[in-house]
């Protein structure tokens, strides 16, 4: 994190500078009649979103939300090591690495052979896979991370605040103009129940849950099945002689059904989904009545001969396990020739079981892929046809996750007569949660060829930063204050694109890592200055970020061209954190861990959600900007 760029502030850096007067936030003041979005839902999906259209002063957001104010406690607690990835960028990393239960090992229960009538332990597995990310798998109250956004919010430059008690009844699109095209009518839930608001916007994002009016506005439809199977989740206080209590488990009994346990943050409490009963094909779970006490009694008979004490329950929900998804996620039918205008994110378009832990942290994934986008189309840095690209790239991964989990519900669910898998003497629960360690981490996307990823012509170059996947960040040294860190954390939920170069054998003067230097920043024409506006900083729109094989105290005396390290902001300061080195203190050596080309060197693009959008040679100006220029408007002035 860097600041004092524009000056020294006291204080919290974290508190960015005041800079949008577009609206008051109050009990009496006015909603605002003309947004540029208008997010419906401060669920995970609709605040991730907010968190970063929140750093644009530029453009008007709005969120609003029918609940009276944020949630305490319950839903989602599961957060996966991309997800981790993505709070790096928002810069909060940290704050739940410290707060949250850490998902180390995941143990395996069923009946013992002995005597089916109890459980016995019969393996444990390494919950994140060595090597597949420098983040844990967490668990952590879902009312701690939307606080953890709507703190990035209020430190922004446009103070945003959500609007509570107030929802959407419904919205009409007006083809004719391109001016706010969208009239949004809301609806007071509060002590103003039955008060009607309309608001005109640009673009809508629905983040508004299963029951979206937002995706019913625009005719979408959720479709799939259920499981006709009850489940209930409780957070308790609790105590037991179960030995595992304070390790993710999975435990199968012979004859009682299934239970998952979570331990959660804090160190006493854990969370408990317990299998209760099958449900008729036309029945609803609200019709059985069950109760907290229902899911302590069958815990119980469950975990035989172990027993469990509750002495508090924080928080309990039932359901039934369904599996649905919409046929898009924004309002332009898969035929037409245009650009979208409303679009639907997390549950209002996907909906899963919750034991995979996949809902919260894929709903957030598809707010961070529109965001960006948003704001580049907004600012004018791009055609909006750019925005199609966001349900293109979401409904294929949700439709992955919803085949996954469906398979992943069943063989939890799973007679005890079907837990073996093909003669293996492995149970099918144990091996299939093994077989999808990739995919319950958030590491299994994959974005297929478009404007958006590039061609695999050049892959070999660096093999491990896969074109259409997530930067996979590594070690590294900053040669200014041999700093040890990670690459990828340099990168912040800030909008920007990154050009990653590593060096190749050579180095020096007159080498390819320097004339990618030179061109970037002396050629009117480079993809640098092509996009950039004449008031902006040189790293404004495309940050380039280099990485060299020598040692730091080697690369200290050498010259660097002055993209490496710019003078920014207000004051005109030198930037000296753009340049970095392989990591000699044994952490790990990043062209090795990631197949970079050691005497060619290469250059990997990086989208704003972090993805790798391409890999080139360092000499590859011209196809860095036929490429970008596909995505890219000129910039105004230049």
């Amino acid at each position: 994190m860097q600041f004092y760029k524009d000056g020294f502030r006291g204080g919290d850096p974290d508190v960015k500078p005041a800079e949008s007067a577009f609206r008051s936030y109050g009990a009496f003041e006015p909603l605002p009649d003309r947004v540029d979005v208008l997010i419906a839902g401060c669920g995970p999906a609709g605040l991730c979103l907010a968190a970063q259209l929140a750093q644009f002063p530029d453009i008007k957001t709005m969120i609003v939300e029918p609940k009276p104010g944020p949630i305490e406690k319950g839903q989602a607690d599961g957060v996966n090591t991309r997800t981790m990835e993505m709070f790096q960028a928002f810069g909060f990393a940290e704050t739940v690495k410290r707060e949250s239960y850490w998902v180390n090992q995941t143990a395996f229960w069923s009946p013992d052979p002995k005597n089916p009538a109890h459980i016995s332990r019969i393996g444990r597995v390494q919950d994140v896979p060595e090597g597949s990310s420098e983040m844990p798998h967490t668990l952590i109250n879902q009312a701690r991370v939307h606080e953890l956004f709507l703190e990035v919010m209020k430190n922004a430059p446009t103070r945003l605040q959500p609007d509570y008690s107030w929802g959407v009844r419904d919205l009409v699109i007006d083809p004719s103009t391109e001016d706010h095209p969208v009239t949004v009518t809301l609806e007071n839930t509060g002590i103003n129940a039955g008060e009607t608001k309309t608001v005109r916007a640009n673009y809508v994002v629905g983040c508004d849950g299963a029951r979206s009016r937002v995706r019913a506005s625009i005719g979408g439809e959720l479709h799939g099945d259920a499981a006709h199977q009850a489940w209930g989740v409780m957070d308790i206080l609790a105590n037991t002689d179960f030995p595992d209590v304070r390790q993710k488990c999975l435990i199968t009994s012979a004859s009682e059904g299934n239970i998952l346990i979570l331990p959660r943050e804090g160190g006493y409490l854990f969370r408990m989904h317990v299998e209760l009963d099958k449900l008729n094909p036309q029945e609803r779970v609200s019709s059985r009545n069950f109760t907290a006490d229902h899911m302590i009694e069958a815990a119980n008979r469950i975990m035989r001969p172990y027993t469990i004490d509750v002495k508090e329950v924080v928080w309990w929900s039932i359901y039934e396990i369904g599996h649905r998804l919409t046929d898009r996620f924004d309002n332009v039918p898969g035929d037409r020739d245009q650009n979208p205008r409303v679009f639907t994110a997390g549950d209002a378009c996907h909906t899963h079981s919750p034991k995979a832990g996949q809902g919260m942290n894929v709903s957030m994934q598809d707010s961070f892929n529109l965001g960006w986008k948003l704001a580049q189309v907004l600012q004018g840095r791009s055609d909006p046809r750019l925005l199609r690209s966001y349900s293109a790239e979401r409904w294929v991964e949700a439709k992955r996750l919803i085949e996954t989990d469906h398979q992943w519900a069943r063989i939890m669910s799973a007679p005890p007569g079907e837990s073996k898998l093909d003669g293996s003497d492995m149970p099918r629960f144990q091996k299939q949660f093994i077989d999808n360690l990739e995919f319950t981490g958030g590491l299994a996307v994959k974005y297929d060829r478009s404007l958006l990823t590039g061609p695999d012509t050049y892959q070999a170059l660096a093999n491990g930063f896969e074109i259409g996947r997530r930067f996979h960040s590594a070690p590294v040294v900053r040669a200014a204050d041999a700093m040890q860190m990670q690459l990828g954390h340099v990168a912040e939920a800030d909008g920007r694109w990154r050009i990653y170069a590593f060096a190749g054998k050579e180095s020096g003067e007159g080498s390819d890592i320097y004339q990618l230097c030179e061109w970037l920043m002396n050629d009117l024409a480079s993809v640098v200055q092509r996009y950039r506006r004449p008031d902006e900083d040189v790293d404004a729109v495309i940050d380039l970020r280099a990485v060299f094989q020598q040692s730091f105290d080697a690369l200290l005396y050498q010259d660097f061209p002055e993209i490496l390290k710019p003078f920014t902001g207000l004051l005109g300061l030198q930037d000296h954190e753009k340049i970095f080195c392989v990591d000699h203190k044994g952490a790990g050596d990043i062209f090795e861990m990631r197949g970079v080309h050691r005497d060619q060197g290469c250059m990997v693009v990086v989208r704003p959600d972090q993805y790798v959008a391409h890999v080139l040679p360092l000499d590859a100006h011209d196809p860095l900007s036929r490429f970008l220029d596909v995505i890219f408007l000129p910039a105004s002035g230049t």
